[in-house]
């Protein structure tokens, strides 16, 4: 039993639809762990100081964490360890003490764990001058507990970050199973520090919880990594000239990060300054339309890196572009028609999710009204990781960057320049809270900031798509029909799941939790049947390729273990 138990945790995924499949299974649940998550911030605590001050006191951590976690980075290491995999079977010294991947992992990890440490200690002691960057509305007992929250997280990034460098091996050898699971892992810690530190600590009991879920999140690496005999060990003599190699492949990418944390930052800090819980609105709506993103944009991009690391090496360009094309169809596909479900039904699945104990249904109204403008973005945001991660898997890290870079700037001034436009002209702000139905509901200037990062995404993807097709593409790559088909169907799902909200209204009690969630699992249907029932009359090709990947049941298929050489092919 325990034998069958460890061979299907370490099962290995062949083929980008399978794979993406199971990450987004397995994705799934992770989110839902989310949602649970959320459920019980809004529940335990609500929209308001407490909150904004624990969802604030992340930005720096996360910001140690994209800048230097990204340099042992999967999407960097993976390229230089298939490199020195290949040199250790041709010498015969593949898993061995002596092996070159092992010793490059080795001096990945010492040099990793010199730098974000020695990071976090400078960030430790400059923390209350970096609060006020990052906080400036704050009061200044506020700022007090940021500062003190944000100091207990950052033992986070270090552990992530080690997380990330083990997770290289966890892919490299294709057990996504494990992969996947280390987020939900991450979210059972954070769960735990609001229903069991919370009540003890405060908020600084939720920063326990935060560093719980991410010592999860690394030890779930480490039987993959066991096994396969890569475990890192502290490098007495670091090569200083390969990781020169990957810090300068790796540093576009970090910077590219960096920005867009950097972007969201500069959102709160002026959310900061927009009244008690902007912040924690922009938060719990960011979160929830992470979830789309998470199942469909991260999985289809995780599961594709590897196959496209290995085309490019090979020099199959045809197939390189072929996979991206596929993926990105796939994400079209998928995301059109829950992007349409968040705008229709997005009062129903705030209130289902977070709405009960302090969460008022002001902040149902309001939060709502941040995620549909999130979710005008959701589709721009997968497309951009998968393209960003093709550029990676061809070594090509400077072209992202600056388009990154541009984008991320744009994000900033469109958050000021909305908010300039929404407080000067009364026309714009009666239009938006007309739109959104949140007219009567004071401190509304906030919507401006997920509507600046949405506008921005956009832009950025249209710019990635572009130049991926004129450095890549040989043959003309073009998602239209792919869009006409999930446009049209996915009006006629909206159209449908409105039609359904007015029908089932004077059926339930909306009222009631049951009532809500009802009217929503009801009207949402009806949506879903309408779309499906369009597409199989279009003979929509990526629906069809879904039943044809579902049904080859792999996830009953015998556990295979190959040699090496089959493995990094």
């Amino acid at each position: 039993m325990v034998k069958k138990l460890f061979n299907f945790f370490n099962k290995e995924s062949n083929g980008v639809q399978e794979a993406a499949i199971l990450l987004g299974a397995l994705t799934l649940l992770s989110q839902l762990l989310g949602l649970f998550r959320d459920k019980a911030l809004a529940h335990f605590i609500g929209p308001g100081a407490t909150l904004d001050v624990y969802y604030a006191a992340f930005r720096v951590p996360d910001l140690l964490y994209v800048s230097f976690g990204s340099l042992v980075s999967i999407t960097v290491l993976i390229p230089f360890l298939l490199e020195k995999i290949k040199a250790d079977e041709a010498r015969d010294l593949d898993k061995t003490p002596e092996s070159s991947a092992r010793s490059f992992l080795s001096d990945a990890f010492t040099s990793f764990l010199l730098l974000i440490t020695a990071t976090a200690a400078i960030a430790f002691i400059l923390m209350p001058w970096l609060a006020h960057l990052v906080a400036p509305g704050f009061t200044p007992l506020e700022m007090h507990e940021l500062v003190v929250v944000s100091r207990i997280m950052l033992l986070s990034p270090i552990l992530l970050g080690l997380s990330n460098l083990l997770g290289t091996v966890t892919q490299l050898y294709k057990k996504f199973f494990l992969f996947s699971l280390s987020p939900v892992f991450y979210n059972l810690g954070i769960i735990a520090g609001v229903v069991f530190f919370y009540p003890t600590w405060g908020t600084r009991g939720l920063a326990y919880g935060v560093l719980l879920g991410s010592l999860l999140h690394l030890l779930l690496q480490l039987p993959t990594v066991w096994r396969e005999r890569l475990v890192p060990r502290i490098s007495r003599s670091i090569n200083l000239a390969e990781m020169k190699r990957a810090a300068f492949v790796s540093l576009p990418r970090t910077l590219a990060l960096a920005l867009n944390n950097l972007a969201v930052l500069v959102i709160l800090s002026i959310a900061s300054t927009l009244g008690a819980g902007a912040i924690s609105v922009f938060s719990f709506s960011y979160n929830l339309q992470a979830v789309p993103l998470a199942i469909i944009g991260v999985s289809y991009s995780v599961a594709a890196f590897p196959m496209l690391a290995r085309y490019f090496t090979d020099g199959d360009m045809r197939s390189f572009a072929g996979n991206i094309l596929t993926a990105a169809r796939q994400i079209v596909f998928w995301s059109m028609p829950i992007v349409f479900l968040f705008i229709v039904l997005r009062a129903q699945i705030v209130r289902v999710v977070l709405g009960s104990g302090s969460f008022s249904w002001d902040d149902t109204r309001l939060v709502a009204a941040s995620l549909a403008l999130f979710s005008l973005s959701v589709i721009a945001q997968s497309i951009n990781l998968l393209i960003v991660r093709a550029y990676y898997a061809a070594g090509m890290t400077k072209k992202p960057l600056s388009i990154n870079f541009i984008f991320s700037l744009s994000i900033v001034a469109f958050s000021f320049v909305f908010l300039w436009l929404f407080r000067h002209f009364d026309g714009i702000r009666y239009f938006f809270e007309a739109l959104l139905r949140v007219e009567d509901i004071t401190e509304t200037a906030a919507l401006m900031l997920p509507l600046a990062y949405s506008v921005g995404t956009l832009l950025n993807s249209f710019a990635l798509w572009y130049s991926f097709k004129r450095d890549f593409a040989s043959e003309p790559l073009s998602l239209a029909r792919t869009l006409l088909q999930s446009l049209g169907a996915s009006l006629v799902l909206g159209a449908a799941a409105y039609g359904g909200l007015m029908l089932f209204d004077g059926v339930f009690d909306t009222q009631t939790f049951s009532g809500i969630l009802l009217q929503g699992l009801c009207a949402g249907f009806l949506g879903i049947l309408a779309w499906a029932i369009i597409l199989r009359l279009l003979n929509n090709e990526e629906l069809a390729a879904f039943r044809a990947a579902t049904h080859r049941k792999f996830w009953k298929a015998p556990v295979i273990a190959p040699e090496n050489t089959e493995l990094v092919k």
